[in-house]
């Protein structure tokens, strides 16, 4: 046997360290998806509210026939859109939550929770603020954030499609 430069330890208190440190990453792991889970399900369902909402909002400004958001185009195509993006991000969060509390997969990237929270309020802000002063039909300067949240919820999404891939 070639020496490698490690000293091998055989002894029944190491064996019990080692197997205190795997329970104990167990547990971090577990807690880890626990939090990930509540907060998902909580943004989840918040966006949805806010966002169905918001369409309902939407419909009412159509109904009473409200002038500043009847004769902009740009205006009602990018609150549209807000409200889209956002009632479907949450429900994007929904089912992440689900997936991770499913067990499937790996102990999801430390990079996936903060990157669709990033999306989710970039995107459909993004829309919305755009909405809101618009020039000779063009949007505001709030859609330049759109397509960096575009970027995060790409790598969001890629990132839980390779964790279950394992």
């Amino acid at each position: 046997m070639a020496d490698t430069g490690h000293e091998i330890v055989n002894s029944g208190n190491s064996t019990k360290a080692n197997l205190g440190n795997v329970e104990s990453a167990t547990e971090d792991s577990t807690v880890r998806r626990t939090e990930t889970v509540k907060r998902h399900l909580r943004f989840g369902w918040w966006s949805l509210f806010v966002f169905v909402l918001l369409g309902t909002v939407l419909e009412g400004l159509i109904g009473f026939k409200w002038m500043p958001y009847m004769t902009n185009d740009t205006r009602q195509v990018l609150w549209r859109l807000a409200h889209a993006h956002g009632t479907l991000l949450g429900l994007v969060h929904i089912a992440f939550a689900l997936t991770v509390h499913s067990g499937v997969g790996a102990i999801p990237h430390r990079w996936i929770s903060p990157s669709l929270i990033t999306a989710s309020i970039l995107l459909p802000g993004g829309f919305f603020a755009g909405g809101i002063f618009t020039f000779n039909g063009d949007p505001g300067v709030g859609v330049l954030v759109v397509p960096l949240g575009a970027c995060f919820m790409i790598a969001a999404v890629l990132l839980i499609a390779r964790s279950l891939r394992s």
